[in-house]
C-alpha cells in the first residue's frame, strides 16, 4: 500500500499473497543504452534492429530493479485484473495483478523484466483510467503469489504467465520499436482483408467509442490508425479493443501510435 501524507509503501496485515524473491525467473543479459537514446517520453527509439536480439532492454539506472509495480488510484468500480493486463501489456509482458482485497483502487503488477516495470512507469503513471489519475511507481515487492486455498480474493488476483497475448515473449520482437505514451491515435493491426473501414468503425462506435478519423496504412491494409476524441478515450478504447474479434481466424491488434491522422 501506498501512504499519500508519508510517501512510503506500507502492507497491510492481511495480504498473505505476496512474496519477496526474482521475478520468477532470472533475468536475461540485455544491452545498455545510455541516456541518449531515451530522450523522448513520447516513444522508445532504439539504436537499429541490432540491438533487438533480446526481449528485454537495460535502461540506465535500472540495474537491480524489481519487476512489480504498485498502482494506486484506481476506479473501483471499473478496474478489472484483465483491463490492467491489457493496458500495462503495452509496455512488457504482465504476469500476474492483483487488486489489493481490502482496498481495491490499488493494485500490484508483475511484468516479466524490470526493464519493462520502468518503461510501464514511464508511459502510465498520471495517465487518466476510467476517469481517475492513476499513480504508479516501483513496489518493494519482487513477485506475486496466488492466493492460497480458503484465502478470500474474489477474482482479484490473475495468473497471465500462460497468455497468448504477451506482446514481447519473442526474443527481439519488433514490437519494442514501437513503444509510446498513450495518445489519441491508436495503431491498429492484424486486419484481415475482409475487413474494411467502416466495419472497424462500427465496431468502435458500438463499444462506445466517438471514432475522429481512421486511415489504413498506404501499402499494408492489414494495419491502419484510428482517432478518438481524447487520450483518455484511447487508453480505454484500446483496454476493450485489443484481440477483438474481427473474423473467424482473426483478433484485432492495438498500441499507441506517435503519428496523428
Amino acid at each position: 500500500m501506498y501512504d499519500t501524507k508519508t510517501g512510503k509503501e506500507f502492507v497491510l496485515p492481511d495480504i498473505r499473497g505476496l512474496r519477496y524473491g526474482v521475478c520468477g525467473k532470472k533475468p536475461r543479459n540485455t544491452p545498455t543504452y545510455t541516456s541518449e537514446h531515451f530522450k523522448s517520453t513520447k516513444g522508445l527509439q532504439l539504436p537499429g534492429a541490432a540491438a533487438l536480439n533480446t526481449a528485454a532492454l537495460r535502461l540506465p539506472g535500472q540495474t537491480g530493479a524489481g519487476c512489480v509495480l504498485l498502482v494506486s488510484n484506481l476506479s473501483e468500480e471499473t478496474v478489472t485484473p484483465d483491463a490492467l493486463f491489457t493496458l500495462f501489456g503495452v509496455y512488457g509482458d504482465v504476469q500476474r495483478v492483483k487488486i489489493l482485497f481490502n482496498k481495491k483502487d490499488t493494485a500490484l503488477i508483475q511484468m516479466s523484466e524490470p526493464q519493462q516495470a520502468y518503461l510501464a512507469q514511464t508511459h502510465l503513471d498520471k495517465v487518466k483510467l476510467f476517469g481517475k489519475q492513476i499513480r504508479v511507481m516501483p513496489s518493494k515487492h519482487q513477485g506475486v503469489q496466488m492466493p492460497k486455498e480458503g484465502q478470500p480474493d474474489a477474482g482479484l488476483t490473475k495468473d497471465y504467465s500462460a497468455s497468448p497475448l504477451h506482446r514481447f515473449k519473442k526474443p527481439g520482437s519488433k514490437n519494442y520499436q514501437n513503444i509510446y505514451a498513450p495518445s489519441a491515435t491508436l495503431h491498429l493491426s492484424n486486419i484481415p482483408p475482409t475487413v474494411g473501414e467502416e466495419e472497424i468503425k462500427a465496431a468502435f462506435a458500438e463499444a462506445g467509442f466517438d471514432v475522429k478519423a481512421f486511415k489504413f496504412f498506404p501499402k499494408d491494409h492489414k494495419m491502419a490508425l484510428i482517432q478518438l476524441d481524447s487520450v483518455d478515450e484511447a487508453i480505454v478504447a484500446l483496454i476493450k479493443m485489443h484481440n477483438f474479434q474481427l473474423s473467424d481466424a482473426s483478433h484485432l491488434r492495438v498500441s499507441f501510435s506517435k503519428s496523428t491522422i
